[in-house]
């Protein structure tokens, strides 16, 4: 829905569509849709080739070293002149003077602000040019900081183009270890030309107060803001039930409160949780209207104390909730190319794989409010990081000014979306204090810098929404605690990434005992059908220098393939290359998932980096860039099942303990059976049981002695619980590599279904392991990444992302474990 809309009495001339585009240096020139960025105007007009394909990244990095000027022309009636008239820019990225018939009306330097400059004064009656002009992000950092009384370093790694730390930006704009580095410049969102008549809205916010009878009283306050003293009718409106309110407002801002009373409120939960009961208020002047989407919900951040430290734990309508989902960063790394259509299937695909949780990570921006109203509706409940990264920043009087007021916008925009569980102050901040040489050498000064940003954007953010939760940042201790929180077992969230940076096995996630870990991730390649998108036949090999110029974590290649040597074989070909990293990735992340569930309530969360991708690239992400779903996001719909079992072995490998977890508010019976399989793939019954599981809780259901799976056997288990959820696995006590596995004999037959997709057989006459389902077309498995054993069928259903024409049949393929790997 719309969060504003103005009546056709007023006077709000929107300004988005063709503007012309032309370097400052006059050497290029075009047409711009606005709301919309240079790079790909310049590439719908011929004059760059699509930054995303084969290395062509290098070859349009020229554009965001120019200025770039947008301008059009505007035709007010005289009639209309007078009055105050502004200019309602809901973000500029970044740097840019923006004139009105040659006046300078707006110097903007932060894409996380709306700006709205007056510009009556330089209006005339008939034709109103007006003129943006982007000045180059990577100069506008390399001048601040020279301006710095103190070197203020930056993450090279993460942003091969320098000082993006300087500026109020996308921080993964600059590169990053998964982005391209091209530095995009635009203008975002609404944009539009307005005459203020007696007041305009600048915030409607809303707060909940519980009683304890059960009802609630909601506060809704609006901030109007005038030119001149008047009387403005209002409109307070909760779900049809309307009240009006004639308000004196003064010169400046005016804040007006009216309070419902809900007396039997629907409550909103998580995803998994309950339902998602919403409710839309309304504030309406003569001339705007904005509605805001709210749930009823309490949300509280358990940090008591206890035995193991202290407690980090999400507790929503009082009920403590197991936090199951992945870390969110841009939909694209071009704003033009970002729909709604696109980031909502990327979203239903986290809540199709059983999450309740994402992190709008620090790096990127905070996301506009439709994609807040999705979560909502999703019952995604958002950890919201404040927009700061990997790097250290300035502490100036005037970036810190920027930071307060940018806090104060994002938080009064956002804070009444029951989706929005916490604020987080920065993503890694604390750990960045011991990067760089010159803050391990006077980490005094640099640490003095660091918590002034910090309490900036504490107290901004608390006087913009008192009751809203704050933390300091992640991964982080606690409050006013600046120690290594990347392996605290005891306190706080947790990043961790030894297994990964540190080429530690998948084992070394069973060492640690995480409170709520916010990051960890395994790389794997981009799929095939991606993959073909951007590269040609020619390319196919991991160290070619288009799959290098899609990679960019330095020692990532060489990482996904001496990992993938420590636990198969050789891969027969480069598509089995692709294919296998997506299953150790998978791998990699299921044994931290079904470690950490099965410590609840000790660990109350999990957040797997990442979801999404920003273009096509080697990633931590489950996602494809599209939203393909790799080989884990199907592995995660498993693993992250509200009721699941899962074989851990001990610490000294002589046992395997089948653990159960329920993240449901019943208590649960489990039947589990075991098997022992065979190389060929015959089965061979091991044992059964059965027990109960209560409430938000994990157990140990039954333990087997590892000397019970012979060699050469794999131990295989199904589940059902009693409320229907049911599932499966195996566990193989060595690696994959030392099993001599035999012909699985896959085969793949498809029939078209009355719906337009396909029925997709899938059989084997020996043992797959891990089978992936392949088509020449995009589109959604209802199932993947699944084992079959000796004379089994499975069929799944396959839907095409665009229905197919006639009797057309995609053709279909399956990659699994056996062959995929080289003989020998």
């Amino acid at each position: 829905m719309p969060a504003e809309t103005l009546n056709s009495d007023a006077i709000r001339i929107d300004l988005s569509g063709d503007w012309l585009l032309a370097s400052a240096d006059n050497s290029h020139a075009s047409t711009i849709a606005l709301p919309g960025d240079v790079h790909s105007a310049l590439q719908r007009a011929g004059i760059i080739a699509d930054p995303y394909q084969g290395r062509n990244e290098a070859d349009v990095q020229w554009v965001a070293h120019k200025e770039w000027v947008l301008e059009r022309t505007v035709a007010i009636d005289r009639a209309d002149l007078e009055g105050h008239w502004y200019l309602d820019f809901e973000s500029i990225d970044t740097i840019a003077s923006v004139f009105v018939n040659d006046q300078l009306v707006l110097e903007a330097d932060n894409c996380f602000r709306r700006h709205r400059p007056d510009v009556s004064e330089a209006l005339v009656a008939g034709e109103n040019r007006i003129r943006i002009v982007l000045h180059s992000a990577i100069a506008e950092g390399v001048r601040r900081q020279a301006a710095q009384p103190f070197y203020v370093p930056y993450h090279e790694g993460n942003s091969p183009i320098a000082n993006g730390n300087m500026l109020r930006k996308p921080q993964c704009h600059f590169g990053w270890d998964w982005n391209i580095a091209i530095a995009p410049l635009g203008v975002y969102g609404s944009l539009a030309l307005c005459r203020l008549e007696t007041a305009r809205i600048e915030h409607v916010t809303t707060r909940q107060l519980w009683l304890a009878d059960g009802s609630v009283d909601l506060q809704v306050t609006v901030t109007l803001f005038a030119r001149e003293p008047g009387i403005v009718p209002i409109h307070f409106d909760l779900d049809g039930q309307r009240e009006r309110l004639d308000c004196a407002v003064g010169v400046g801002e005016t804040r007006i409160t009216h309070v419902f009373t809900v007396e039997q409120p629907r409550r909103w939960w998580p995803a998994g949780s309950g339902a998602q009961a919403l409710s839309i208020v309304t504030v309406e002047t003569p001339e705007e209207s904005v509605t805001r989407q709210i749930g009823f919900r309490t949300i509280e951040l358990v940090t008591d104390k206890d035995e193991a430290g202290s407690r980090f734990a999400f507790r929503v309508n009082g009920r403590e909730i197991f936090c199951r989902g992945a870390n969110w960063i841009p939909a694209d790394a071009l704003m033009s190319r970002v729909t709604p259509e696109a980031v909502e299937d990327l979203l239903r695909s986290a809540v199709d794989a059983n999450m309740n949780m994402i992190r709008v990570w620090g790096g990127g921006f905070y996301e506009p409010d439709w994609f807040y109203d999705l979560c909502d509706r999703l019952g995604l409940l958002v950890w919201q990081d404040f927009m700061l990264a990997c790097n250290l920043y300035p502490s100036t009087p005037d970036f810190l000014e920027n930071v307060s007021a940018e806090v104060v916008y994002q938080v009064k925009r956002l804070s009444s979306h029951p989706s929005i569980a916490l604020w987080c102050g920065d993503n890694e901040l604390v750990g960045a204090l011991n990067w760089f040489d010159e803050s391990r050498k006077d980490r005094d000064r640099y640490l003095v810098s660091y918590d002034r940003l910090n309490r900036t954007v504490e107290t901004a953010m608390k006087a913009a929404c008192p009751e809203a939760i704050w933390w300091p940042s992640s991964p982080s201790v606690g409050y006013l605690n600046f120690g290594d929180a990347w392996h605290a077992d005891g306190a706080g969230d947790m990043h961790y990434w030894s297994v990964w940076h540190e080429n530690k096995s998948f084992n070394n996630y069973r060492t640690v005992r995480p409170r709520f870990c916010s990051e960890f991730g395994f790389q794997s390649y981009t799929s095939m059908p991606v993959i073909r998108q951007f590269a040609e036949a020619r390319d196919l090999n991991i160290a070619s220098p288009v799959m290098e110029a899609h990679q960019k974590n330095a020692g990532g290649n060489e990482r996904i393939a001496g990992t993938m040597f420590r636990y198969f074989r050789f891969p027969k070909d480069f598509s089995s290359f692709v294919y296998l990293s997506q299953v150790q990735q998978g791998l990699a992340i299921r044994t931290a998932v079904d470690h950490w569930r099965s410590l609840k309530p000790h660990c109350m969360g999990t957040l797997y980096w990442q979801l999404n991708d920003t273009w096509p690239v080697a990633s931590w992400s489950s996602l494809d860039y599209g939203g393909h779903w790799k080989a884990m996001h199907y592995m995660a719909r498993r693993f992250f099942q509200p009721v699941a079992v899962a074989a851990i072995p001990s610490a000294d490998g002589r046992e395997i303990a089948f653990s159960m977890v329920n993240d449901t508010a019943e208590p649960v019976m489990v039947e589990l059976q075991t098997f022992l399989v065979s190389l060929d793939g015959e089965r061979q019954p091991l044992i059964a049981a059965a027990g109960p599981c209560s409430p938000d809780r994990a157990a140990t259901l039954v333990t087997i002695a590892a000397t019970d799976i012979p060699a050469g056997a794999l131990l295989f288990w199904s589940f059902e619980a009693s409320n229907g959820m049911r599932g499966e696995g195996h566990y193989v006590h060595s690696t994959y590599k030392a099993l001599d596995l035999l012909p699985s004999g896959i085969t793949v037959e498809a029939a078209p279904r009355p719906d337009g997709g396909f029925d997709v057989a899938v059989a084997a006459t020996g043992l797959a392991l891990h089978v992936m389902v392949e088509a020449d077309v995009e589109g959604r498995y209802s199932d993947n990444a699944f084992d079959l054993t000796a004379g089994e069928t499975k069929t799944i259903r396959f839907t095409p992302k665009v229905p197919l024409e006639g009797d057309a049949m995609p053709r279909f393929s399956a990659y699994d474990l056996e062959s995929s790997q080289g003989r020998g």
